[in-house]
């Protein structure tokens, strides 16, 4: 009989990453291994939507036009942290206040204050367990989860311990979720409701 034993595979450096054709890079670094992003669904896809319509047109502009301003927000954009990952986030936001010009280039290189990922049912943990332990170790100010599945959405605020919920909705509320607390979120708007 024969044994054999069980090899975790060689960490994955950026050079490895990088070598996947851009085209095809639908992928993370993740703790040194590289991911594939679940492929979205139109549930998946919906809510990003949602995330941008309801967030970019307040806030990615200056003060005073239509809204409060002050944020650069991108959607599907590669992110290198401090960390040596390189993540993908559905969503991600920079203050304009600490960043005065848009963040450029890929991978980007400037830490987001602001993460959302919307979670996929094929990968859930890789959002809810992997993804949240490496954010908080990047120190990565504010984290939402946006989950089609239930229709809800988790507000989460780093501290030193780990990411604290400051906020659980779901469809059916109307809330102030930081760090946009500035305007009220409809939370079913960002799983297909229609506006009120």
């Amino acid at each position: 009989m024969t044994f054999m034993s069980a090899v975790a595979p060689a960490p994955a450096a950026l050079a490895d990453f990088l070598a996947i054709p851009e085209e095809r890079r639908f992928h993370e670094l993740l703790a040194g291994q590289v991911v594939q992003k679940a492929e979205p669904s139109a549930e998946h896809g919906d809510a990003q939507g949602g995330i941008l319509g309801a967030l970019r047109s307040p806030f990615q502009r200056p003060p005073g036009r239509g809204g409060p301003g002050g944020w650069w927000i991108l959607p599907e954009v590669e992110i290198l942290l401090d960390t040596a990952d390189l993540v993908r986030p559905d969503v991600a936001g920079w203050r304009r206040d600490r960043h005065a010009a848009r963040p450029s280039g890929s991978p980007l290189r400037a830490r987001p204050d602001w993460i959302c990922e919307i979670v996929s049912q094929s990968n859930a943990s890789t959002d809810t367990v992997r993804k949240l332990r490496i954010h908080h170790q990047a120190a990565i100010p504010n984290y939402w989860l946006v989950d089609p599945r239930d229709a809800t959405l988790t507000v989460m605020r780093w501290t030193e311990a780990g990411f604290t919920t400051v906020l659980a909705a779901q469809k059916g509320e109307t809330v102030r979720a930081e760090p946009f607390e500035a305007i009220e979120l409809v939370v079913g708007t960002l799983f297909g409701d229609d506006p009120p």
